[in-house]
């Protein structure tokens, strides 16, 4: 049986990585509304989305892209976090904790294409033999 999405462990702190984003711009000013703050909240809704939607692809390859993807897009927020933090936006601490956790989520999304790569080459040892 295939594990869901709703198991993995990168899934569920990208979503708790999420509503720490909301809460962390919900202290910007009104005028980053359509700004950094909706590049921040979009995202980090990227990264859970793309773990989501790649493991329901169906294939480790399919699967494997998808997680590239949420590691761009928590680069991405990264590099809004470390802006906010040049603009003294936010408060310095929950900056701080997101990007501690963006930074344990990237090193797990890593993992997990590895341990992709690797499902995909010894799949595909074992139909040539």
């Amino acid at each position: 049986m295939k594990q869901s999405f709703r198991e993995l462990k990168v899934w569920k702190k990208s979503v708790q990585l999420t509503v720490l984003v909301y809460r962390f711009t919900g202290a910007f000013p009104k005028e980053e509304v359509y700004g950094l703050t909706s590049q921040m909240r979009r995202a980090a809704v990227s990264v859970a989305s793309n773990i989501a939607e790649g493991s329901a692809r169906g294939t480790k390859r399919e699967f494997r892209q998808f997680v590239k993807l949420a590691r761009g897009s928590n680069c991405e927020l990264q590099t809004q976090l470390v802006i906010s933090r040049e603009l003294e936006l936010g408060d310095r601490t929950q900056c701080d904790e997101l990007e501690d956790l963006s930074e344990e989520i990237g090193r797990m999304l890593s993992a997990l294409s590895r341990y992709l790569t690797r499902e995909i080459k010894s799949r595909e040892l074992t139909t040539e033999n």
